[in-house]
């Protein structure tokens, strides 16, 4: 099994965001997580485009973009151009789950679902074959900062088992309240990625944090 730690900018410091992202970069973790937030399917608005290019030219690590956007389809194509590696949609954000799919298979990312806390892992059972990752959020959508909800670790349970039974290497994360106290748990049951924001970016040495986490 992998061990990925993914660095959420949304808790970076954007006053000095090449230094945090330059930080990532010479850091253990593989992946820099990225949150776009549009006011309407969360409460709360974070940034696009032009943060994005910025971003990519300071690391050559993988861009893993969480969109929590309503009608996700009509902006993904766009987010890899911006130099997403993997483009991630929510389940519950739009009707055409395959349109968007084929989207962002055509524009030449890989392609994440995701499913907020309330959503049951079982939707995703006939989709899981045409994507790369399932994001399990561990929190509510939104905001960063929140306290890990344990019931995400039953849900991993739930698609690693799936996952398995159908031949599948998905990929599974987890985003929300991780740290070194529960890295160990998700690793352990199945969980491959996983998001951290406030518990790399609040601490004294953020690489040792990560460092932690990868090995709990």
């Amino acid at each position: 099994m992998k061990r990925i730690i993914a660095p959420s900018v949304l808790s970076a410091d954007f006053g000095q965001l090449r230094h945090d992202i330059e930080m990532i970069d010479r850091s253990a973790a593989e992946w820099v997580h990225i949150d776009v937030m549009d006011g309407v399917f969360v409460p709360n608005i974070s940034f696009g485009f032009p943060v994005m290019k910025p971003i990519r030219r300071a690391t050559s690590k993988v861009l893993d973009v969480h969109l929590m956007i309503t009608d996700p389809e009509r902006y993904t194509a766009r987010f890899v151009e911006a130099g997403a590696d993997i483009v991630t949609f929510h389940y519950e954000a739009t009707m055409d789950i395959r349109g968007c799919i084929a989207s962002i298979r055509g524009a030449g990312a890989k392609v994440g679902i995701s499913i907020k806390p309330a959503t049951s892992p079982e939707v995703l059972r006939d989709i899981l074959p045409s994507v790369d990752l399932v994001l399990v959020m561990s929190v509510e959508p939104g905001f960063g900062g929140q306290s890990f909800m344990p019931a995400a670790v039953d849900k991993v349970r739930m698609l690693d088992k799936m996952k398995r039974e159908a031949g599948l290497d998905t990929i599974i994360e987890v985003d929300g309240g991780i740290s070194a106290a529960n890295s160990r748990l998700l690793f352990d049951a199945g969980a491959e990625a996983l998001v951290a924001g406030s518990s790399v970016f609040g601490a004294a040495d953020p690489a040792e944090a990560i460092d932690r986490m990868l090995k709990a």
